[in-house]
């Protein structure tokens, strides 16, 4: 431990707390005690038995925010992990542990990155911060989505969102995220009427009724997308009709399916289409929706620019801006009208049997946050004197 950076330190201290969602296993009162000595003012929002941490220095203008999680998902199999999944381990100048890429390896890079920052300048433009939920890997009800209502119910802002989801491909920083694609659930029930096999005269089959209608759904082309977002996406997930019973014809079938969406088609619109659909086709059903995200995208802006030039001030000059992947906390802090980028780690083995980060990447992204930070400060200091 003696060889270790700061950063790593830490980083194996959160990684060491089995903080399956929505349990923080206390990695947010450690946080919260590191900055509130480094003069962070530090409150808990709380909701739901979910953990929730808001820690914020300054007072007066424009407000730059890292936003982390430290829950992370079960490590499954215990034994087929080489070391304990909540036990971390060092081999080849790899961090092992559940969580150490998604994303505690980037939350112990942004808490030395802030420290560093305010100990370098204590009177700083702006308002700098750090918000943590232990709810991003499950519902996110109770964490960032409660957080951002009770900012709104306040008054609270956040101009520059900086997250730390582990985006990078092959190295670090080789992609960012500069929005994400709107997921849109969908719930359907279709009826039939119940029946023998051998009669089915005298029943109404809800899987016969409804293929027709899905095979319609998942064969269309939905929009063409746009430049920043691919086309339209639909996708079965669950699938259930029947009780198991080979002779009977089951009185109704279940459908889960998900919509992944830009701004070529709204969420309004794609619930229209598709209840169109299913009303051409004879169906009887009930559908629920929800909108788990909008989606949302952040142009050049002062943000972006920090960032894209603090990547090539440390030598990372190839870097995709994308709007990939799937949904982040992101999308909640979009509706406070922010701007939002996203970088991490390398993601190749989130959620995987032993995940891992590259230490010099943690070190690299402590002093990478840092920078950005410092450049959007910047940006506002000449703003309020011009």
């Amino acid at each position: 431990m003696s060889a270790l950076s700061e950063v790593a330190r830490l980083a194996i201290e959160l990684c060491a707390r089995a903080s399956v969602t929505p349990d923080d296993g206390g990695c947010q009162q450690l946080v919260g005690e590191r900055l509130a000595r480094a003069g962070f003012t530090i409150e808990r929002i709380d909701a739901g038995g979910v953990s929730n941490l808001w820690a914020w220095h300054g007072s007066v203008g424009p407000v730059f925010a890292f936003l982390g999680h430290t829950d992370v998902v079960p490590a499954g199999d215990a034994a087929a992990w080489t070391s304990p999944p909540f036990v971390p381990s060092q081999r080849d100048g790899l961090l092992y542990a559940r969580g150490a890429a998604d994303m505690k390896g980037s939350v112990a890079a942004m808490v030395l990155a802030l420290e560093t920052l305010v100990a370098e300048h204590p009177a700083h433009a702006g308002v700098v911060g750090l918000l943590l939920t232990s709810d991003e890997e499950g519902d996110a009800i109770h964490g960032i989505r409660h957080v951002v209502d009770e900012f709104l119910r306040r008054g609270q802002r956040i101009d520059y969102c900086m997250v730390g989801e582990p985006s990078s491909e092959q190295s670090l920083a080789d992609r960012i995220r500069i929005g994400r694609r709107g997921s849109l659930h969908g719930h359907l029930r279709v009826r039939g009427v119940q029946g023998h096999v051998a009669y089915p005269e005298k029943a109404l089959n809800p899987i016969h009724a409804a293929a027709p209608a899905l095979a319609e759904l998942a064969a269309r082309r939905w929009d063409d997308g746009d430049a920043h977002f691919p086309p339209t996406g639909f996708q079965v997930s669950n699938i259930h009709g029947g009780s198991g019973a080979f002779n009977v014809i089951p009185a109704d079938l279940r459908v889960d399916f998900n919509f992944r969406f830009g701004t070529a088609t709204s969420a309004e619109e794609l619930m229209r289409a598709s209840e169109a659909v299913l009303v051409r086709h004879g169906l009887d059903y009930r559908i629920d929706w929800d909108l788990s995200g909008a989606p949302f995208l952040t142009a050049d802006g002062v943000l972006r620019d920090a960032t894209l030039a603090t990547l090539r001030a440390h030598g990372i000059g190839q870097t995709i801006a994308d709007t990939g992947g799937g949904t982040s906390d992101g999308r909640f802090i979009a509706t406070l009208g922010s701007e939002i980028v996203e970088l991490g780690p390398v993601n190749a083995s989130i959620h995987k049997i032993d995940e891992h980060v590259r230490l010099a990447d943690l070190d690299a992204l402590a002093g990478i946050y840092r920078d950005i930070a410092e450049h959007v400060l910047l940006a506002v200091r000449v703003a309020e004197a011009g």
